[in-house]
């Protein structure tokens, strides 16, 4: 490891044999603090997330862009002993090993953690699985929907007399990868300290019970399976609190408002806006429980002043009056609002075969980590480069093992 601190992660190396979105979305938050990440993939094709989603069939899908920035791609054929052979060595002079293959198949490649740890005794060996050893479910496969289905995502989302339903983000994907970043992170710093590398292991399903802890302590204090909740929250009921319908009524033209359960304060605030000032005294709203159980007639006010505006207008009333509001945005609409680009939360790249293309970059604003979105790269682009700088090979070699079939 070395560097200049002109970044986060300023001479971290990371060998990625990871594909999809749970093991990219980690390696791709590590390359944003400013980490090498080096992909090896499969000469023939490539990460399946390449193609899978491509319009023709052989061109790099959005999907691949937008998970695989800012990273290197060597390609490297790990059905050969040659192609094992060049993983080993990069290894050697890695910081982190991650992968996310289907149960055992690294230990079949001969890449299991006992033998990278004795190729390199300080390596962060990280995997990301759908299921965790012991797991009755260990060896199933897994993808982002069957992980939020049995991480109990899916049972505390839709209507409370609907069916389940799976929420629009990868929860199961992206957001196993976020913690198996922070995960990293965290042993990076550790070997600080101690010297020593170690084997981080998380399985998507595991991984959603980190994001439904409320559903937990709502169980704990119910002694009952959380609920589905609708627009509201699984904590209980509250008025006013969901999405209310705004003009011209388009699909996504609503405001969702939500009036704190703790005191009165955001409720009088509602009232002076919609121009009900005349209940702020009134007996029958004077509590958040007793305003809970009259939900039906505290939207028959609220609703009326909604549909008078549109969903931006309605947050711009609500917010400036210091009530928590939001509009429904969409994501062209997300895409088209320029303050996300000016403050580089939306970055332009320029891809070899995409041309120019406007995607989301690292969101959290760091003094001593600036990295601007490198376009993902083509399918063994830095062949030459990474086994070169790395291992120190000649141009002659790397052409030798190209020739090989082995890149």
């Amino acid at each position: 490891m070395a560097g200049n601190g002109s970044t986060a992660l300023n001479g971290i190396r990371v060998v990625d044999l990871t594909q999809f979105e749970a093991g990219p979305s980690c390696t791709e938050a590590l390359a944003w603090l400013g980490a090498e990440v080096v992909k090896v993939e499969n000469p023939k094709g490539g990460d399946p997330g390449r193609l899978s989603s491509s319009e023709d069939g052989k061109t790099d899908s959005y999907y691949f862009l937008v998970f695989n920035a800012n990273k290197k791609s060597i390609t490297c054929n790990l059905k050969s002993e040659e192609g094992i052979g060049i993983v080993k060595k990069l290894v050697k002079e890695a910081d982190v090993f991650i992968e996310n293959f289907a149960p055992d198949a690294i230990g079949r490649l001969g890449l299991g953690y006992d033998v990278i740890k004795e190729i390199n005794p300080a390596i962060i060996y990280v995997q990301i699985k759908g299921f965790a050893e012991g797991s009755p479910y260990e060896k199933f496969l897994s993808f982002d929907m069957i992980a939020q289905a049995t991480g109990g995502i899916m049972s505390i989302t839709g209507e409370a007399d609907g069916m389940p339903l799976k929420p629009g983000p990868t929860l199961g994907d992206t957001g196993t990868g976020m913690l198996a970043a922070i995960s990293i992170l965290g042993a990076l710093y550790q070997r600080k300290e101690t010297g020593k590398g170690q084997h981080i292991q998380v399985a998507m399903q595991d991984a959603m019970l980190q994001y439904s802890r409320i559903a937990y302590s709502t169980m704990a204090a119910t002694g009952k399976a959380a609920s589905r909740a609708g627009a509201g929250t699984i904590t209980g009921g509250n008025a006013p609190m969901g999405l209310y319908p705004c003009k011209p009524g388009g699909p996504n033209d609503y405001v969702y408002l939500y009036v704190t359960r703790a005191n009165n304060s955001h409720w009088h605030r509602v009232l002076k806006v919609i121009g009900r000032e005349d209940l702020i005294d009134d007996e029958r709203f004077d509590s958040p429980r007793k305003r809970a159980a009259l939900k039906k007639e505290i939207d028959a006010m609220v609703l009326p002043w909604m549909k008078t505006r549109t969903k931006q207008e309605a947050m711009q009333a609500l917010g400036s009056a210091g009530i928590p509001a939001g509009a429904v945005y969409d994501t062209m609409e997300l895409y088209n609002e320029p303050s996300f680009e000016k403050r580089g939360i939306f970055q332009r790249i320029k891809h070899p075969t995409r041309g120019e293309f406007k995607m989301t970059a690292w969101p959290v604003k760091m003094s001593g980590n600036n990295v601007k979105v490198a376009p993902a790269p083509l399918l063994g682009q830095h062949n030459e480069k990474v086994l070169t700088e790395w291992l120190g090979m000649s141009a002659d070699e790397v052409k030798t093992l190209k020739d090989k079939g082995t890149l």
